[in-house]
């Protein structure tokens, strides 16, 4: 399946005490192209310590992949790894709808994984989107990923 529309650009957006965040206008415009649904679905990053989004129909490419990896590495070494990736694929997921104004609650689940506080960094990284604690992106072996989370914490008057 080819990705029509994807994900590009960055914002910095608060959370308040309740959860709530404002999804950017750059995330919310690539999810109506995409879908009729007005829902991110949430879920643990694979290997950074931030969470990874996404519309609801890009479930069926997480799947193809997941079963392209699995059997790449079938018969070699643990079995075990198709089922982890699996369950955090599809399991260790929220699907969040946001509302007119373009907000969501970050289910707690999902803010524990992602270690968000007060601030979320939207990441736009083609088929899906991240979304950082900006000070995590600024500890982060990406330059560029530093550098993004400074420029945008200076950016709302915050240092970084």
């Amino acid at each position: 399946m080819e990705l029509e529309h994807l994900f590009n650009g960055s914002a910095l957006n608060a959370v308040d005490a309740k959860g709530r965040l404002s999804v950017p206008a750059f995330i919310r415009g690539v999810i109506e192209r995409r879908t009729d649904a007005k829902a991110v679905v949430l879920g643990a990053h694979e290997c950074d310590p931030c969470l990874t989004a996404y519309d609801r129909g890009y479930g069926r490419i997480l799947h193809a992949e997941n079963e392209r990896r699995r059997l790449l590495e079938e018969g070699q070494g643990d079995p075990a790894q198709h089922f982890a990736r699996a369950r955090r694929t599809f399991g260790i997921t929220e699907d969040v709808p946001y509302d007119t104004s373009g907000r969501i609650i970050l289910p707690p689940m999902m803010r524990r994984k992602g270690r968000i506080e007060e601030l979320a960094l939207f990441v736009g990284v083609g088929g899906t989107f991240e979304i950082w604690n900006p000070h995590l992106a600024l500890e982060s072996g990406d330059d560029d990923l530093r550098d993004l989370a400074a420029y945008r914490l200076e950016e709302k008057g915050i240092a970084p």
